[in-house]
């Protein structure tokens, strides 16, 4: 499955553009099991909180749908708690998932949405938090209902586990925020440029299959290495390099960490994860059979259409990751390419 752990690698690997203080990462193991303050009796939810700057936090009222609530497995629904499964530790990849400013409050994009996704069905969310490999044990286990941490929907994942699409996989591009230039899914645009990326990564794989087409056209894209997160930035505002390459989220959140520096960044266009003629889906998963994955897009879709949904990936930067609707088990990346 080298696909799917590239994929995981790319986003890690892509954090390599963020500046993350180490507040945000300290005492993420205090996250573990915690339930939350009932948000399906209060019907409210605050997205963006202690987040270090990185989030617009909000306070939004989320009626229970009863109607969805009603398709619920009646184990969960009798319970009245959503045990959602994120993977991040040990040290959290903001800005989908990682430990606050007051040092014990999962806050990031994905938690958001699991605490809307939550009210929305009457459930308390709880929280589990572990490694990436615990998440899936989680999941099998039976201990962890349904994971919202940043998953990619494979054909392979399918055969263990059920989906609801929340989000796009997307890498993209970061330049100065004065820079003129802006990819529009056409690699043509990238000619004549200095371009930063990852080794070993996905985007460093499409880069490179970017650059040998050039090539054959007598063009090229000059591609570049750095060791770590600071070399990138201090190339990029030096202008040493023309672009950075890596996963949205990271790139995202580095924008809003250099929003008040002397140098702020943008985000300058996106590309799917999975490549050229399939678009990378994030996804809720459950364990397959579970009878999850119907009530989740439900819930996903009434976010939508209610307009909270995109308010939670606008308070995180992550606006141009929106879907339009929730799928359940979507095409995912092929067997072939894993």
């Amino acid at each position: 499955m080298r696909r799917q752990s590239t994929l995981r690698s790319r986003f890690v690997r892509g954090l390599g553009a963020v500046t993350a203080t180490a507040s945000l990462a300290a005492g993420l193991t205090a996250c573990g099991g915690e339930a939350e303050a009932d948000s399906a009796a209060t019907g409210r939810v605050t997205i963006g909180a202690v987040s270090n700057g990185a989030a617009r936090q909000a306070e939004l009222s989320v009626p229970v749908v009863q109607s969805l609530r009603a398709q619920l497995p009646k184990d969960v629904r009798e319970r009245g708690e959503l045990v959602i499964g994120v993977g991040a530790l040990p040290a959290g990849f903001p800005p989908l998932a990682y430990v606050g400013t007051d040092q014990k409050t999962l806050t990031g994009a994905e938690p958001d949405l699991g605490r809307l996704v939550a009210a929305t069905l009457g459930l308390k969310p709880v929280f589990k938090n572990s490694t990436w490999e615990n998440l899936f044990v989680g999941i099998d286990s039976g201990k962890v209902d349904a994971a919202f941490s940043n998953v990619t929907v494979t054909e392979d994942r399918k055969k263990k586990y059920e989906f609801a699409s929340y989000r796009q996989d997307n890498l993209a591009f970061e330049v100065l925020k004065d820079s003129t230039w802006n990819f529009g899914g056409d690699y043509h645009a990238l000619a004549g440029k200095t371009v930063s990326v990852s080794k070993g990564t996905n985007q460093e794989k499409i880069l490179l299959e970017w650059q040998a087409k050039l090539r054959s056209e007598g063009k090229d894209v000059e591609v570049k290495y750095f060791p770590d997160p600071n070399s990138v930035y201090l190339a990029l505002s030096g202008r040493k390099i023309d672009l950075s390459f890596g996963p949205n989220p990271s790139i995202a959140y580095h924008v809003t960490q250099t929003a008040s520096s002397g140098a702020p960044t943008r985000t300058a266009g996106s590309f799917s994860g999975a490549g050229e003629g399939l678009q990378g889906l994030i996804a809720a998963t459950a364990k397959k059979d579970s009878g999850l994955a119907k009530p989740l897009a439900g819930a996903v879709d009434h976010l939508i259409a209610n307009g909270q949904y995109a308010r939670v990936l606008a308070a995180w930067n992550l606006s141009n990751e929106a879907v339009t609707t929730s799928e359940v088990n979507p095409p995912g990346l092929p067997p072939a390419a894993s």
